[in-house]
């Protein structure tokens, strides 16, 4: 997964949060938008719209967007320096593959801070991939973090994932497995499930507790604008755009990337990996 490009009602504000609670470094600003990386990794857009309300929340759009992190001790010392910056925190969660913190910027866009167990150690059941919700080691964690140490987003971390409020699953699964080619991980009983490439435990999950049909966000909302799926080169992300068309979706060309929208009207940006 590639940057997320988010709607925000004031940029000034979305930059402090992101700047003194997630550590992340502008990397250059435009008039009503900037983008946000970790070291030479853009990790988000951020495009102004001002005044812009929190999209309601039976609509469909953003759920969260997961940075990971290199090892848990940076988990660790990210976490101490979160509750020293007195943000609240939405939760947190073991996964089995992965330890979670959970949050929301101010324009309520949900955030997931995470890292990941090794691939062996992640959960099987009957052979499958079997991700879990479990309470968080956080003394555990907060243990590996001296205190005072200064923050700063470390430059290996990524997009993880993302997690979409979709209008229906059905629907999600055919076009993020059949058309843009994820391999179906695991479901969530009836109302999610979870996608990825080359045996990830998940790059992108698909929920409907924003309701079954929700409608996209009313326009004007703060909130998604589209996400990336990086392909890996040239042919992959042709082969890509060919599926897309032959399925009857609308796609467009753009600066190179090519942009659509899901069935549910999420936004996507098709992407090269490293091309930019």
């Amino acid at each position: 997964m590639g940057a997320v490009s988010l709607t925000v009602g004031d940029l000034d504000r979305a930059l402090r949060f992101y700047s003194d609670v997630l550590g992340l470094a502008p990397a250059e600003r435009s008039g009503g938008s900037a983008l946000l990386a970790a070291g030479n990794t853009p990790l988000l857009h951020l495009v102004e719209l001002p005044g812009a309300r929190p999209k309601p929340a039976r609509a469909a759009g953003l759920y969260h967007f997961a940075l990971l992190l290199p090892s848990r001790s940076d988990l660790a010392r990210w976490l101490r320096h979160v509750l020293e910056t007195g943000w609240p925190l939405q939760g947190w969660s073991d996964h089995g593959v992965s330890e979670a913190v959970y949050l929301a910027d101010p324009d309520g866009n949900g955030i997931e801070v995470y890292r990941d167990r090794p691939r062996a150690e992640w959960p099987l059941s009957n052979g499958d991939l079997q991700m879990v919700t479990e309470p968080l080691d956080a003394r555990g964690l907060l243990a590996l973090a001296p205190d005072g140490e200064p923050w700063s987003m470390p430059a290996g971390a990524v997009m993880g994932h993302v997690h979409l409020h979709v209008a229906g699953i059905p629907q999600a699964q055919r076009f993020y497995c059949e058309v843009l080619g994820f391999d179906l991980v695991q479901r969530y009983g009836p109302s999610a499930l979870f996608v990825s490439a080359g045996g990830y435990h998940h790059h992108i999950g698909l929920n409907t507790w924003a309701g079954v049909g929700a409608p996209p966000a009313p326009a004007g909302s703060a909130g998604l604008r589209y996400i990336t799926v990086l392909l890996p080169d040239e042919a992959a992300l042709a082969s890509t755009v060919d599926r897309v068309q032959a399925a009857g979706v609308a796609i467009a060309p753009q600066d190179g990337d090519w942009f659509l929208s899901d069935p549910s009207g999420n936004g996507i940006r098709l992407a090269i990996s490293g091309a930019r």
